[in-house]
């Protein structure tokens, strides 16, 4: 992943550098100290993430990221605890705040990573994939379409149940899930699950058996749910 970081203190940006120089899957493509540089540097240079600190003067973070059209993932870093409330309600993909370890910088990227593998289309188009990678335990996760029965959704993490392991754990929304699985395949049924549609194996009144598990249906999902059945 190309990534740009835009923080006004020095010290900062050399750290995040030195961090970003440590894994392998990140290239730096640029360093600048303040919003109005970055703009410049996303206009000419594709970048996929962006470590963005918020408290800069001129523009902060939070003004640059509201007023910022497609633009990367973000994990913000601050001294300032108070922005982190807000800091999410844009999506960011983390929030640092300063001073952070490597450890939690790894946690982080890591998280940013498995999502970048989630959204990048194959090139090939024609070439059909069965099998996602996640991120769970600070490694990637191949995961086949065929092994999960159900995922459960989370305040901030999802858990995937499969058919051969223990549950996997993973800080994506149910939504980014549902985006990237193939709809003929896997249906939310709840605003906290989604199914695998080959997996299920009775339907009740307000809830679908999934092996041993009884989950319910929501009353916004039940007519999807039906109509991907074909059940009048």
């Amino acid at each position: 992943m190309n990534c740009l970081i835009v923080d006004d203190e020095p010290l900062a940006q050399d750290l995040v550098a030195n961090f970003i120089a440590k894994i392998p899957y990140l290239q730096l493509v640029g360093k600048c100290k303040n919003a109005l540089e970055a703009g410049e540097i996303l206009k000419k240079q594709s970048v996929d993430l962006l470590f963005l600190d918020i408290h800069m003067p001129d523009i902060s973070g939070i003004e640059f990221v509201k007023n910022g059209e497609h633009l990367p993932m973000i994990i913000f870093t601050t001294a300032y605890s108070h922005y982190a409330m807000e800091g999410f309600e844009y999506n960011a993909v983390d929030y640092l705040l300063k001073p952070f370890s490597f450890q939690r910088f790894v946690k982080a990227v890591t998280r940013a990573f498995g999502l970048y593998n989630l959204k990048t289309k194959s090139r090939d188009n024609s070439i059909k994939k069965d099998y996602i990678f996640v991120n769970s335990d600070y490694k990637l996760v191949k995961l086949n379409f065929s092994e999960i029965l159900y995922i459960e959704g989370f305040k901030d993490y999802i858990k995937i149940i499969t058919t051969d392991s223990k549950p996997i754990l993973t800080h994506y929304s149910l939504k980014a899930m549902e985006e990237i699985l193939p709809a003929n395949r896997f249906v939310r049924i709840h605003r906290s699950y989604i199914i695998s549609i080959d997996k299920l194996t009775s339907i009740n009144k307000g809830s679908v058996q999934i092996g041993k598990q009884n989950i319910s249906v929501g009353e916004n999902y039940k007519k999807h749910l039906f109509d991907i059945l074909k059940i009048e």
